[in-house]
């Protein structure tokens, strides 16, 4: 018994150090080798993660109010929906995983911005993901795709360039984003579906 309890410790031992070794040494490689001059445009954009996602939309739905357009309304909640349950099941999982960050744990990380609760996952990315996906989804349309895209992977880089995430906290909170805009698109179908 003692030397199944010994082994199953050492397989949990190397499946904990193989999981973050890899974690950390990107993370390491992303933050130590960073260009300093970016770190002011880096905060930039993380900063641009609550502001365009409460703007987008906000506007979309103001527009489908101006305009009388229950299409466009409906394409403002369902955006607004995917932002609220992607950052639901992020704080969730912030509070149940409790993973410490990684400045915290590592000394050698450079901390460049602020990010004060547990770290996976990333709250940001996931936020900027729920709002890309759900743009989108809703707007299928090249120009308006490739740009948010573009700012939602700016966003996660910018947590590691900043020093405040694992790229799995990136990963993670990509995921979630992502994942929160399909689920609410598919159940906004199904709902459309209903009422007719």
């Amino acid at each position: 018994m003692k030397q199944l309890s010994a082994v199953l410790i050492l397989c949990l031992t190397c499946i904990s150090v193989l999981s973050q070794n890899p974690d950390i040494n990107l993370l390491k490689s992303i933050n130590k080798g960073r260009n300093k001059n970016l770190d002011g445009t880096f905060k930039v954009v993380t900063n641009t993660v609550t502001p365009l996602s409460i703007a987008l939309p906000v506007t979309v739905l103001a527009t489908g109010f101006i305009k009388h357009d229950s299409a466009i309304k409906n394409k403002g909640f369902y955006i607004a929906g995917s932002l609220l349950l992607a950052a639901g099941i992020s704080t969730g999982l912030k509070y149940s995983v409790r993973r410490t960050r990684p400045y915290v744990t590592y000394p050698f990380i450079e901390k460049a911005t602020s990010g004060g609760s547990p770290s996976f996952p990333s709250g940001h990315t996931s936020d900027a993901f729920a709002t890309a996906t759900s743009m989108s989804l809703a707007f299928p349309e090249w120009y308006v795709a490739v740009p948010s895209y573009l700012w939602a992977c700016s966003v996660g880089y910018s947590r590691m360039h900043l020093g405040v995430h694992y790229p799995g906290d990136v990963l993670g909170g990509a995921v979630i984003g992502a994942g929160s805009a399909f689920v609410c698109y598919k159940a906004n179908l199904w709902l459309q579906k209903r009422r007719k």
